[in-house]
């Protein structure tokens, strides 16, 4: 007779408290990133400005045209790395789904999972949740394949982003916002965070 599996629960409905019982730790540690600014160049302004036609503050899925404008800007720099979209992720326990995941370029998703991006209109203490989460399922699958590297996470309603980091000794840290009303200061930090994670892939 074959045992009943347990259920797998979906992290989208956890709070606060369940996701640092996850990460094993009782508080974030604020995470001051050193990285310098980047100007936008012409091709990115005139996108953002094409992009003004579009009512970007009522739903999620106007807040990824946004999003993807900037990773485009970035990512493209990073030939290292690749960014798939609505996928899948789990452990043995968890389950639910990214709105973004970074790991390397390859014509399938494989380890080392790198960064998870939240997609949330306005509520960021919703996105932190998820967002740190997702976090420990990347972990957790990363080590399923012998890999342990410092894991990234975003949470964005394209306005305002958050940047996250768990480390290999379970330590979780979070920024203050950046705005893109300063579009230098947020894309120096989102550059230095794919630059983190380029340097995670073998």
């Amino acid at each position: 007779m074959r045992t009943a599996q347990p259920k797998k629960r979906n992290y989208s409905a956890m709070k606060l408290p369940e996701a640092m019982q996850l990460v094993g730790r009782e508080s974030l540690t604020r995470w001051r990133l050193d990285a310098p600014t980047r100007l936008p160049d012409k091709d990115l302004q005139a996108h953002l400005q094409r992009l003004e036609v579009f009512d970007l503050e009522s739903t999620e899925q106007a807040k990824t045209l946004l999003i993807d404008a900037l990773f485009a800007e970035i990512v493209f720099n990073y030939p290292k790395l690749k960014i798939w979209k609505s996928e899948p992720l789990e452990t043995d326990t968890l389950t639910g789904t990214a709105d973004y995941l970074m790991a390397p370029r390859r014509a399938y998703l494989a380890t080392p999972l790198l960064c998870v991006t939240e997609a949330k209109r306005d509520d960021f203490e919703k996105g932190r949740v998820q967002c740190l989460a997702e976090m420990v399922v990347c972990q957790w699958n990363n080590r399923q394949s012998n890999l342990d590297v410092d894991i990234y996470g975003i949470v964005s309603n394209g306005q305002g982003w958050r940047f996250y980091k768990l480390t290999r000794a379970s330590d979780a840290y979070e920024t203050n916002q950046y705005g893109i009303e300063d579009l230098p200061g947020l894309l120096g930090a989102l550059d230095y965070v794919c630059g983190e994670c380029a340097k995670n892939v073998p």
